[in-house]
């Protein structure tokens, strides 16, 4: 192998992308057609900015795409959890589960209805949350638990749903990082009680900004409604006990997506299929090019047994140090980035080791909100979330490639493996790792800057 790039080598990597999102460049993302802006300039220039009827066309035709009864289009993911969380009646006092090692949105809105947010610990090689550590979580105060398919692997959904199951409990499914992806054969977001998910402008799936839930639970969906949808929050509405609130929406919020983005949404579902189909190939092609590469794991799901990660949302790789001898990820991805292998340490960093779970007194309780309306000191339960707080120093981000192109791709792998091949020239000089990897905000997944 020739000499590593970081003391003075060749790098790896010698491509240049387009710069444009119109499906010529490896990484651009999302693909953007002439179709997808006459569809949003229809809704600009006759003012339909603010409506709801090519939003309604959106949401018919993603729900029989994912193969739910109802779909509602919120403005952004987080709204689309919040209103998810109101829909299976989650409020003061009640608890709900969610994996420490997510993006924030997954679970933070809980408090604003007055629930405590109980984390539960992640499976080392899945990155989702792991079954055998749900169980003891559960109170008699558990409403419902949260399940992420984290960076599009989906979780294992059969004894999540068996312990819910048991226990009388809600299940939400966050498909933010796994929209059309597939759990031995069933789409993600299809097997709990309701799902919801961002569609943000990073996500694999992307219309510019905007979430969606779906559920085929009627009093879900219509308390959905109920919740942040006013201006429909009428008639229609068949749950009972709803019918005479109709009108105003009972959390005081406003959710409605806007227009703009359900119109992008229409074109991008035509061919959001495909272009995964293609998403996937390149990257199980990367990692079967790392296969048995000591040091490096592939993070990703047994296509054999029916499973798939969509759009390979958020790609990372899992880190062995032992295998190199200790090396820090924190030195292995400088010795990357060196090569033209744009990439960082960690993953999201564990939501319990931030303040606004321990100390902060957002909303002026006197307490920290987190336990404002709680029985007990959730925070005491932290302290077995052990794989959350080491799996920043084993794991990395990798490139999130959109097109299949062999020759692009082995450039990368063959980054990887001479990083791997000459690590005894990076222990000397290690720094080893930060006490904290990964942070609390979003990706990134530019190919041509480093996290």
């Amino acid at each position: 192998m020739s000499e590593l790039a970081l003391f003075g080598g060749k790098p790896a990597v010698t491509y240049v992308g387009t710069g444009k999102n119109d499906g010529t460049d490896m990484f651009k993302w999302p693909i953007i057609t002439k179709e997808d802006e006459d569809a949003v300039l229809e809704v600009l220039r006759r003012g339909g900015m603010s409506g709801t009827d090519v939003t309604k066309e959106f949401e018919k035709e993603f729900a029989a795409w994912v193969g739910a009864k109802y779909a509602l289009g919120t403005c952004n993911g987080t709204a689309a959890l919040h209103a998810a969380m109101f829909g299976v009646g989650l409020g003061r006092g009640d608890e709900v589960i969610c994996p420490s090692i997510t993006y924030w949105a997954s679970c933070t809105a809980a408090t604003t209805l007055g629930a405590t947010v109980v984390f539960a610990d992640i499976d080392p090689m899945t990155l989702c949350l792991d079954p055998k550590k749900l169980e003891s979580k559960i109170t008699d105060r558990t409403k419902a638990i949260i399940v992420v398919h984290y960076m599009g692997y989906p979780a294992d959904m059969d004894p999540i749903m068996e312990i819910a199951k048991k226990h009388n409990i809600k299940v939400i499914e966050d498909v933010s990082h796994a929209q059309g992806g597939l759990y031995k054969g069933r789409k993600v977001g299809t097997i709990g009680d309701v799902a919801a998910m961002s569609l943000m402008a990073g996500k694999s799936f992307a219309i510019g900004e905007g979430g969606i839930l779906h559920t085929d639970n009627l009093e879900i969906y219509e308390r959905a409604i109920a919740f942040g949808t006013y201006e429909r929050f009428g008639a229609d509405i068949q749950t009972e006990y709803l019918k005479p609130l109709t009108g105003l929406p009972l959390g005081g919020y406003k959710h409605r997506m806007h227009q703009l983005s359900s119109a992008c949404g229409r074109v991008q579902l035509k061919y959001y299929d495909e272009r995964c189909a293609e998403i996937r190939k390149a990257m199980n092609y990367f990692w079967d090019l790392l296969e048995g590469v000591p040091g490096v794991r592939a993070h990703r799901v047994d296509e054999s047994t029916g499973s798939d990660m969509s759009g390979w949302y958020a790609a990372h790789g899992l880190y062995v140090p032992e295998e190199l001898e200790g090396l820090s990820v924190t030195r292995f991805c400088e010795a990357l980035r060196a090569e033209g292998f744009p990439t960082s340490p960690g993953v999201n960093a564990a939501l319990h080791t931030h303040a606004v779970f321990n100390t902060a007194d957002v909303y002026n309780d006197g307490k920290p909100t987190r336990i404002a309306f709680a029985d007990r000191d959730v925070r005491e339960m932290d302290k077995d979330l052990e794989v959350s707080e080491i799996i920043g120093s084993r794991t990395y981000s990798i490139p999130w490639f959109k097109k299949f192109d062999k020759e692009v791709i082995e450039q990368y792998a063959n980054a990887v493996k001479k990083v791997c091949a000459n690590y005894k020239e990076l222990l000397a000089d290690d720094p080893g790792n930060p006490p904290r990897l990964g942070g609390w905000h979003f990706f990134n997944h530019s190919a041509k800057k480093a996290n």
